[in-house]
């Protein structure tokens, strides 16, 4: 029999680890019951991270949107002849980094889609011509399965493929391609990317080799609350043997111009309860991550500010832009001033501080 929702929290604030049985009951909580969650989840947080809202001063860098993968739920990815795909070369990519150094960020992400043609090669040459451009810049790039296919393009190892990564300016790796580790459910969402136990495997690799890297998930399409905590469970897993991760980001899935949306494959995104909870019980359920990042390019700028409420303490990044939000049907995902920054933790009585990519002061 569940516990009482009050015993389950005041239990777990005494330092009980949640089960994903019991993370199932909390994600599937309504009425009133779910602000109880969330003022345990913020209390914790305050135990945790402190009062300080902290973001990084980054800049997205969208690189190619073709793509082996085309997921369904991702409206951003092209092949190579359709309308609208497009590729830059060496020589954009370092000009878009002189562009984010003179805008003194810390943090540069390159973004793209998995090009079908891309080998280890690519990616270093990528990396080292932001590394150019903007030396000193922490490079944050390459999800697992950006690593498996340039390994198998270049028929190396993974990890000697993230040591040469390293090797031409890689400073953390982006735990993306996440989306649901369950693979029942990435057969329907992202058939073509890697399996689990394959994103597991590369993120471990990372980590031992003194690589961080973010965490995600991606919610709100297909997937089955025991879904989420399973995917909390993996990732609680690996942060428990290699402590790698920097933070947990929770990504609202953007239905508009998604197919897997027109094909009915999935729902109308995540409600702002589910988008409050995943926040909640991430606090909660990874008690071995300090930080819990909440993405308002994806939910709003509103619901952000809700969620450092229920449990984030970090806004993440300027981004200056977000095409894979904005193509997918966001709006306002592009940049969002540190000066807005500083109104929204203003306004719930907190500090705003900015923080490296691994959170360290600035």
């Amino acid at each position: 029999m569940p516990h009482s929702l009050h015993t389950l929290l005041c239990d777990t604030l005494a330092g009980h680890r949640l089960t994903e049985e019991e993370a199932v009951q909390l994600f599937t909580t309504r009425g009133r019951d779910i602000w109880k969650i969330a003022a345990a989840a913020d209390e914790l947080r305050e135990e945790r991270a402190g009062d300080a809202v902290t973001y990084v001063r980054n800049q997205n860098i969208h690189v190619t949107n073709i793509c082996k993968n085309l997921c369904g739920f991702c409206g951003f990815g092209r092949r190579a002849d359709d309308p609208g795909a497009f590729y830059d070369d060496p020589a954009t990519v370092r000009e878009k980094a002189r562009t984010a150094r003179e805008r003194n960020v810390t943090e540069i992400c390159l973004l793209s889609g998995v090009h079908p043609d891309y080998t280890l090669d690519s990616y270093a040459d990528l990396i080292s011509s932001v590394r150019e451009a903007a030396p000193g810049v922490d490079i944050h790039t390459a999800s697992p399965d950006e690593i498996v296919w340039a390994a198998a393009q270049s028929g190396t190892s993974t990890v000697a493929a993230i040591e040469r990564l390293r090797e031409a300016g890689l400073g953390t790796l982006q735990g993306t391609a996440a989306e649901i580790l369950v693979d029942s459910v990435r057969r329907i969402i992202c058939p073509r990317k890697c399996d689990t136990a394959t994103w597991v495997r590369v993120i471990r690799e990372a980590h031992h080799l003194g690589i961080r890297s973010t965490a995600t998930i991606m919610y709100g399409h297909c997937e089955s609350d025991a879904d989420r905590a399973r995917h909390l469970g993996i990732l609680r897993e690996i942060q428990d043997e290699t402590r790698g991760f920097t933070e947990f980001i929770p990504l609202s899935f953007i239905h508009e111009n998604t197919a897997l949306y027109r094909a009915g494959l999935a729902r109308a995104g995540a409600t702002g309860r589910e988008d409050i909870l995943m926040v909640a019980v991430a606090r909660l359920f990874l008690d071995n991550f300090d930080h819990v990042q909440v993405s308002w390019g994806k939910v709003g700028t509103k619901m952000a500010e809700a969620a450092l409420l229920a449990g984030a303490d970090d806004l993440g990044g300027t981004m200056f832009c977000d095409d894979v939000s904005t193509d997918a049907g966001s709006e306002g995902a592009d940049y969002l001033d540190p000066r807005d920054m500083q109104r929204i933790a203003q306004d719930i009585g907190r500090t705003l501080r900015q923080r490296t990519t691994t959170y360290g002061a600035v």
